[in-house]
């Protein structure tokens, strides 16, 4: 009998564990998604190691809204599309809505499929362009500000002890990194903060038309960003198809200034539920 009732608690708790994964991965598949800024390419709207979650409802539903699962260390890399690839390659969306220009969005990039994350400046049909430093949307100028500068510790960031690039450079270990700050603001009135570190070719580019069904994005931290201004067949992002959005991200929950977000004496306390803009 004792060994019947053993069983069967095993068996509870197998069943347990396997409904609270399905739970999780059809929230994490319909609803939000967690995502921790692995790098620098948004400072300073997104921070290395801040910790957010993307809202997933917000452009409806496709092949990636599907999560990937990779865990290197146990040699798993099962991709959106193993998963929903059947859902792959009309660049639909289910209960679709289109994105707006300004939205910080995470989306798979076309080449890799790894999820990027940076800001939609162009839409489809756009001409998109880079002049000495200034952003062009169909041959106009945006608008931009000196907004003071942006600091940090020249020091080893996050999981990957990235080292930031600084305006004021050459800076020692543990110097103030500096790289002028400035607000933009695009057609339609959105405002955000860009950074500025130095002149450099991706502050001059040739026109680039966005295709229908397409979209273009940028870092916000402008000289330290891959993004749409270069192919992802040569290490940027390119183009995004529709269907490669996953969300836009809103908040910023919690923010972890150390090699581990699980360090919560290194957390940020001033970027708890961080708006993000």
């Amino acid at each position: 009998m004792a060994k019947e009732k053993s069983g069967g608690g095993i068996l509870e708790t197998v069943k347990t564990v396997v409904y609270a994964l399905l739970i999780a991965g059809v929230f994490r598949t319909l609803f939000f998604q967690p995502f921790w800024i692995p790098s620098g390419s948004m400072k300073d709207t997104l921070l290395i190691g801040d910790f957010l979650f993307v809202n997933k409802m917000a452009y409806g539903y496709s092949y990636a809204s599907c999560p990937s699962v990779i865990v290197p260390a146990l040699g798993l890399d099962i991709d959106a599309r193993d998963i929903c690839g059947i859902f792959d390659g009309d660049n639909e969306r289910l209960f679709g809505q289109q994105p707006e220009r300004g939205d910080v969005v995470v989306f798979r990039h076309p080449g890799t499929g790894r999820d990027f994350i940076k800001r939609l400046i162009g839409l489809p049909g756009e001409r998109i362009q880079m002049r000495d430093g200034v952003l062009y949307i169909n041959d106009e100028p945006v608008s931009v500000e000196p907004d003071g500068t942006f600091t940090e510790v020249a020091a080893p960031q996050g999981p990957q002890q990235l080292r930031p690039r600084c305006a004021n450079a050459p800076v020692g270990p543990g110097g103030v990194c500096e790289k002028e700050k400035f607000v933009e603001t695009l057609p339609g009135g959105h405002s955000h903060s860009i950074l500025n570190i130095a002149s450099q070719g991706s502050d001059n580019t040739p026109v680039y038309t966005v295709p229908e069904g397409h979209y273009f994005f940028m870092g916000d931290n402008r000289d330290n960003s891959a993004d749409s201004r270069v192919p992802s067949v040569v290490g940027g992002v390119g183009f995004v198809p529709f269907e490669n959005l996953i969300g836009r991200a809103n908040r910023v929950v919690f923010s972890s200034a150390g090699s581990s977000m699980l360090f919560f004496w290194t957390w940020r306390g001033d970027r708890f539920f961080e708006k993000i803009e």
